[in-house]
């Protein structure tokens, strides 16, 4: 086929000077084979996906432009206690308000980590101890490992669930041997910081308000 105009993102071609849609087999409909209802559904999700990319451009521009005031700030803010170096920003979570206690905007550090194969030693360990246990260990403690290392839709244990465990007060040589591997097992992958945004009505009194703005996958 002689090709006169392409245009996928348009969803249509233009071959021999007759208009096709692309099919979702990425295939071509003639047309007038093409229901009238189902040409509006097209022309109105590309109308609202078109200004949801353009926002979703400038909100990603706009958090750039945020973090960047705010590691000037937190340049200058350390400047005053002697402390000069170059690219310093803030680190771990901070809050940042106006003069006045009406508006504030927080930073929020999530720290994401994987574990190691230490973690099935851990778990061969724990094991262990509820096999001996039995018929004395608590239901809760049970249920707290199963959910522990169960894993969640991506194949992938429960974070905050293992962490939960280091927090048990279980004096068992074997248990604490699979705490100290757990913290072994545990690997850093990345950070990532959340900013929030949120303002009073009129006095320092009122009940903060959220301003949304969805950052966190700009």
């Amino acid at each position: 086929m002689d090709i006169v105009e392409a245009g996928p993102q348009a969803g249509v071609e233009i071959i021999k000077d007759k208009l096709f849609w692309i099919n979702h087999k990425g295939g071509y409909t003639a047309d007038e084979l093409v229901k009238p209802k189902d040409k509006l559904e097209d022309q109105t999700v590309r109308k609202i996906i078109k200004f949801a990319r353009e926002l979703s451009d400038q909100v990603a521009r706009f958090k750039i432009h945020t973090m960047s005031d705010l590691a000037a700030l937190d340049q200058l803010v350390a400047e005053q206690y002697g402390f000069v170096k170059a690219g310093n920003k803030g680190k771990g979570n901070r809050t940042y308000m106006t003069y006045d206690g009406l508006f504030k905007v927080t930073v929020q550090v999530a720290d994401f980590m994987d574990f190691g194969a230490e973690l099935q030693i851990a778990k061969a360990l724990i094991d262990e101890c509820l096999t001996e246990w039995a018929a004395d260990s608590r239901p809760e403690i049970q249920t707290i490992v199963t959910r522990a290392f169960n894993t969640d839709q991506e194949g992938k244990v429960n974070r905050s669930e293992i962490l939960m465990l280091l927090r048990l007060a279980i004096t068992d040589p074997r248990w604490l041997k699979a705490m100290d591997a757990i913290r072994d097992a545990q690997r850093p992958r990345s950070s990532k910081e959340y900013v929030r945004f949120a303002m009073r009505e009129s006095s320092a009194t009122d009940s903060w308000t959220a301003i949304t703005v969805d950052m966190a996958r700009a």
